[in-house]
């Protein structure tokens, strides 16, 4: 375990950022504000203005770490999606059946998120919060293609490839892992939303939850008991 933990990082491309905000601890307020002022007031009502004003520093030195908002967007939500793979390499390393991984890798990519003392300037819930309500909004632009070119998206792409990888080595049959894999990573986000906020369009509520749905929408699919 301790060897793994060494070799698993959190590291976002540097192509999203001027300067690394984990170089410095006024990058590291500009982050750990950021979160809180974003799930505070919406992604649209945030400025790098509110935020130099909420650290106290001047907004140009915002500048200095990320060319715009968008991309400190991206930044955060691939923070996010780097973290939950991490948590989920953590989780399914031991496990060597199959059915079982499976289980657990989407109890990781379902569930409710609770704060992860390793990261003491990143609050995750708060984190998650603006993943289920903003994180379309780092892809729905009409520079998707160029970002992905220049692998804005790369760790969510990964994450969704080790949980179609998960569920081919228990259906390799299955003809639509890609898709099925993405539909639990994007359905769990729009879940939880619903959950918060449409709740008479959703099944989820105090005792079931995104997971529950999800494991039960898997397992029927590739026709296997939970």
């Amino acid at each position: 375990m301790q060897e793994l933990l060494k070799n698993l990082q959190i590291k976002v491309n540097e192509n999203i950022y001027l300067k690394d905000p984990e170089s410095s601890e006024l990058g590291k307020r500009i982050i750990q504000n950021s979160i809180l002022l974003i799930e505070d007031i919406g992604f649209e009502a945030f400025t790098f203005k509110k935020l130099g004003d909420k650290i106290k520093s001047p907004e140009a030195s915002v500048y200095r770490y990320f060319e715009n908002k968008h991309k400190l967007l991206l930044y955060l939500t691939s923070w996010y999606w780097a973290w939950i793979e991490y948590q989920l390499v953590i989780q399914t390393f031991s496990i060597s059946n199959n059915k079982e991984k499976l289980s657990a890798t989407i109890d990781v990519i379902t569930k409710s998120i609770q704060t992860d003392s390793n990261f003491s300037h990143i609050d995750e819930v708060k984190l998650n919060t603006i993943v289920v309500n903003e994180n379309s909004k780092s892809f729905l632009t009409k520079e998707v293609d160029d970002d992905n070119k220049e692998g804005y998206f790369s760790i969510y792409k990964r994450l969704i490839t080790r949980v179609k990888d998960a569920i081919i080595a228990v259906s390799p049959a299955y003809l639509y892992p890609a898709s099925l894999a993405s539909t639990v990573v994007e359905g769990s986000l729009h879940q939880h939303f619903l959950k918060e906020h449409f709740p008479t369009i959703t099944d989820c509520d105090g005792t079931i939850s995104p997971k529950d749905i999800f494991k039960n929408l898997v397992f029927n699919v590739l026709k296997i008991s939970e």
